[in-house]
């Protein structure tokens, strides 16, 4: 794209803070292809090296007591990935991705993104979905559709002054926020 490598992480961190991921602001300042850059740099990372099954979070997830769906900004192929080598990739009905080959794709925090993980998870209701993520802004967009939403980050973040939200340090907490979804 035309950038020193010093350049490049702190452009792609602001894309990443502006747009919700990377790539989405490489696409719209740099004219990429999201689809070869999923494949070229997601899809070259050694996750198998990286990620290990995490068997806390295996056992925390089987005992939610209620559908389980994962919600990524990620591409297919990379969730599917990273779900795997975590060893939880077959405790969830589904995904909704990030779809690069679709123009304008969209992606947390945009409401579209939460539309579609509703609709593809078979869901009508907001009040039934629980989410938890590492991103404020992607908090703040679900609770304002009405889900129940959880920040996970090390760092206590506030929210706008009128959000109440559920925060912990790690996900292997949430069964302390969200005791009734346990078993």
């Amino acid at each position: 794209i035309g950038l020193d490598e010093a350049s490049v992480v702190k452009t792609c961190g602001s894309y990443y803070r502006n747009y919700g991921l990377s790539v989405r602001g490489l696409v719209m300042h740099h004219q990429i292809d999201p689809v070869e850059f999923d494949e070229q740099v997601d899809g070259s990372l050694p996750l198998e090296d990286i990620i290990k099954p995490d068997v806390e979070l295996r056992a925390m997830l089987k005992s939610i007591k209620t559908r389980r769906w994962a919600f990524t900004n990620a591409g297919n192929n990379h969730a599917r990935r990273v779900l795997k080598c975590l060893g939880i990739a077959d405790l969830f009905e589904g995904i909704t991705y990030c779809d690069y080959s679709e123009p304008d794709f969209p992606c947390k925090p945009e409401r579209e993104a939460y539309d579609r993980a509703m609709c593809e998870a078979g869901v009508d209701d907001a009040q039934l979905c629980y989410f938890a993520d590492d991103s404020a802004k992607n908090v703040e967009a679900a609770l304002n559709l009405g889900w129940t939403a959880v920040l996970v980050s090390p760092a206590i973040r506030t929210m706008g002054a009128d959000k109440t939200h559920l925060q912990i340090q790690s996900i292997h907490q949430l069964p302390t926020v969200l005791p009734q979804l346990f078993n």
